[in-house]
């Protein structure tokens, strides 16, 4: 339970990390940790025409980042991202799936347009 704990802590604190990153970065925040039938997205973020639905991955080690995402994970994302489009996207915006990771100690690594599916 404790592990579990400490995970989810971490976690939300990865999106705080990755949110202040993309807002440095020129992104607005339109949404964070949005639940869908098909899974959860843990950042929506606009530049410009561009809607980004980001998933984030916290680590505690960069070495551990290269494992923290895989497909399955990011077909998750984006069928939640097709739920979710309506909602945030207006007539003529591109929309993309991204990936950030973080890990202690290192910037953040941000994965544009992760998802070709």
């Amino acid at each position: 339970m404790r592990d579990r704990r400490a995970a989810e802590l971490s976690g939300r604190d990865g999106e705080r990390r990755a949110a202040w990153w993309l807002w440095l970065k020129g992104w607005k925040i339109l949404d964070r940790r949005v639940r869908t039938a098909a899974g959860e997205v843990d950042l929506i973020v606009r530049r410009g025409n561009l809607v980004a639905f980001v998933e984030v991955k916290t680590r505690a080690t960069q070495a551990d980042l290269d494992f923290a995402i895989d497909e399955r994970r990011l077909s998750r994302v984006a069928r939640a991202a097709e739920l979710l489009m309506p909602r945030y996207a207006r007539p003529g915006d591109d929309i993309r799936v991204d990936v950030i990771l973080i890990a202690p100690r290192a910037l953040p690594r941000h994965i544009e347009n992760a998802w070709i599916g």
